[in-house]
């Protein structure tokens, strides 16, 4: 920026990510030529017409490089193809929120980066206008330039740019509508797609300093183990390895390259002692049972009379579902740069949360935020992991054991023995029935291992039911857990919507109509506090019968799913049909109302990805334990979805004008309870357990 500005000129504009309501300020170009001027973020226009913006979001694949450039360029008319689009290191006082989770970021930004791009226009054409001497509201601004249609004059941006960066913005910028968009709802590549196909230096492990040393590091095997004696001889021996240092439970090998150090750790001696429990999976078994009977749990949202309610019930419905832990297994292992100096420490590498990798750094440290710089790379999947800051503090601690710049590595082996999983949850739940078939009372409880509250007590269909009770119980484990893509309702979904299917099927009424009851009561009738839209949620399931052409197509068997996270509301519908006497899944079909679709390509990308995690992790994924450690290590135990059996899928959005919201998530929720609905559908056999591979009833199937 300084350099451009030297060179001559062109538009810089400030802006503020933290108060919508702030315009945005043009930027002095002698003050940002001398490195004196400090602001939020910024959008400029060159004199070579190209248009710059600052991404401050981490990139995990959610596309939010090119989704915030994109609503920039829709609201500055500029020609996509002069747009480019630059990482923002980490910087809280210019940024607010640089973190990659909750499918927050466009929500949060959504105003910000239009406001930027209208004001940059409205400059364009206040400097054209006064080139013209022409009222400005007579000039119009299309694909990278300035129009005056009566006197048949244009000017592109570039050569616009430097008397732009001079005019005044008004109190209240205008913002285009909805039905003048052109870039926005479009089919757009991503801005990274060349650099990852060709190889570029994007991601965390190509992060190369000059004297930078590698490091593995040897955690313990499994949970509830302390360290207790090293001997390191062998290893300090091996070739190019620099040295072996002790901290905490853990003991690094530093070298000259990953490999020489890999080889070294295995040279290794270790001896350790237990430090608490080494829990196996049938403790896990245990501990559910008996904490689903607990009179401790914590009550989470109670409405109504429920003993009342099941007292007088026609009919109670009562089943159990329980899913297991589950490794994040992002395809590039866990990685980071990290050099300590006496003036200041450089971190680099793939973070979800760079301002809390930062903090733990500088806690660690015990220096302030502030001497500690954070660059982002562009990482090879997250899906919640690398909200952890464990791998950021390992590369520090080791890089101030060894006074030099140091990138540590973990091995997939690393990742699955020692990472924060899913936690593995049980839910029971129990609905009564009166002699009409209506839900009158709804029990949820929850038992997380390390889960927090396992149980989103707000979501459908609190609201719809007049007597209601949710609470929760929570195991404490040496296990480490975390968020695991759409923390909670990737399991809870599925549980809630699995059993729905079940008590419509016992209150003699369509799956799909059960739930459009449900959605009424709740409409017109709430029982306390609804925190869903109604209106939204009822629109998704009557696309997606629509769509689908629920219950009439013959010989296909269907499932239905709906539910809202991360404010945005989806519905499914799996369709298996019987082939060779065995049942398939064949297609799934999707209605999303995620608001105004900013990128079609990127949200189509979003909802089927995350369909596909759904499925897979529902039919395959698995993380068990024995005595403290997994008894998975690698890809050939821990089973992923493979390409053959993915289904079809068809996605259907809703275009309803509404702010977009989160999409990174929202798909995967509600993808198992709409395949496992449709198998029952099929098969008369209901999968209550994940993996439903490991399910009695689906072993039945094979």
């Amino acid at each position: 920026m300084k350099l451009a500005a030297s060179l001559g000129g062109g538009l810089f504009l400030g802006f503020n990510w933290a108060d919508q309501s702030t315009s945005p300020s043009v930027i002095d170009m002698n003050e940002l030529s001398s490195g004196k001027v400090d602001f939020n973020s910024f959008l400029s226009i060159g004199n070579d017409n190209i248009i710059t913006i600052y991404s401050p979001n981490p990139e995990i694949g959610q596309g939010i490089k090119t989704a915030f450039p994109i609503v920039v360029a829709e609201e500055l008319d500029a020609d996509w193809k002069q747009v480019k689009v630059l990482q923002a290191p980490l910087d809280t006082g210019k940024f607010e929120r640089q973190v990659a989770g909750g499918s927050g970021s466009i929500p949060h930004s959504w105003e910000r980066l239009r406001k930027a791009g209208a004001s940059a226009r409205y400059l364009l054409m206040a400097a054209a206008a006064n080139q013209w001497k022409v009222p400005v509201k007579e000039c119009t601004a299309e694909n990278g330039s300035i129009h005056h249609k009566a006197s048949g004059k244009s000017a592109t941006y570039g050569s616009l740019a430097e008397a732009a960066s001079k005019q005044t913005l008004p109190a209240e910028i205008s913002l285009k509508s909805e039905k003048d968009f052109k870039l926005i709802g479009q089919s757009i590549r991503n801005v990274d797609n060349h650099g990852i196909i060709t190889g570029k230096p994007m991601f965390g492990l190509d992060v190369y300093r000059d004297g930078m040393l590698f490091a593995i590091v040897q955690r313990p095997k499994a949970f509830g183990l302390k360290l207790k004696r090293v001997d390191a001889a062998a290893a300090k021996g091996m070739p190019g390895i620099v040295d072996v240092v002790t901290f905490g439970n853990k003991v690094a090998v530093v070298g000259k390259s990953t490999w020489q150090v890999q080889k070294a750790r295995e040279k290794l001696v270790i001896e350790y002692e237990k430090d608490g429990p080494l829990e196996s999976s049938a403790d896990h078994d245990r501990i559910f049972k008996e904490l689903l009977n607990s009179k401790e749990a914590t009550v989470r949202r109670q409405d109504g009379d429920v003993e009342q309610a099941f007292k007088n019930a026609a009919k109670v419905v009562t089943a159990e579902y329980q899913c297991p832990f589950l490794a994040h297994s992002p395809l590039e292992p866990m990685n980071f740069f990290a050099h300590v100096r006496a003036d200041g420490v450089e971190l680099v590498g793939p973070t979800q949360r760079p301002e809390g990798a930062r903090a733990d750094v500088a806690k660690l440290l015990g220096i302030a935020p502030e001497k500690i710089t954070v660059e982002l790379t562009r990482m090879g999947g997250g899906f919640g992991r690398r909200l952890s800051s464990d791998f950021v503090v390992e590369a520090a601690e080791i890089s101030k054991l060894v006074k030099a710049p140091v990138k540590v590595t973990w091995t997939r082996e690393d990742d699955m023995q020692g990472g924060n999983y899913r936690p593995a949850v049980r839910y029971r739940f129990e609905a009564a029935l009166d002699k009409g078939g209506n839900m009158i009372g709804y029990k949820l409880r929850g038992v997380g291992i390390n889960s927090g509250n396992s149980t989103r007590e707000n979501n459908f269909p609190s609201g719809a039911v007049p007597n209601l009770l949710i609470d929760s119980v929570e195991h404490k484990s040496a296990i480490t857990t975390g968020p695991w893509r759409a923390p909670i309702t990737n399991f809870l979904a599925y549980a809630e919507q699995a059993f729905l299917e079940e008590v419509a099927e016992e209150a003699g009424k369509d799956p799909v109509q059960f739930r459009l009851e449900l959605l009424d009561k709740a409409k017109n009738a709430p029982v306390g506090d609804i925190k869903y839209d109604v209106d939204r949620m009822i629109a998704v399931v009557k696309l997606a019968a629509e769509k689908s052409q629920w219950g009439k197509k013959k010989d296909v068997h269907q499932g239905f799913s709906v539910y809202y996270s991360h404010l945005s509301y989806v519905a499914q519908v799996g369709e298996v049909v019987i082939e060779s006497g065995k049942p398939v899944l064949k297609n799934i079909i999707a209605a999303v109302d995620c608001g105004i679709v900013i990128n079609k390509s990127g949200a189509l990308q979003q909802t089927m990805g995350g369909m596909v995690d759904g499925m897979g992790h529902a039919f395959y994924g698995n993380l068990s334990f024995q005595d403290g450690a997994t008894d998975q290590k690698n890809f050939d135990t821990f089973r992923l979805i493979r390409m053959n059996e993915i289904p079809e899928m068809e996605v259907h959005f809703i275009d309803n004008g509404i702010s977009p919201t989160g999409l990174g998530e929202p798909a995967l929720p509600p993808t198992g309870a709409a395949v496992a609905n449709a198998f029952y559908k099929a098969t008369k056999k209901r999968f209550r357990n994940q993996p439903f591979i490991n399910d009695d009833a689906y072993k039945g199937l094979s």
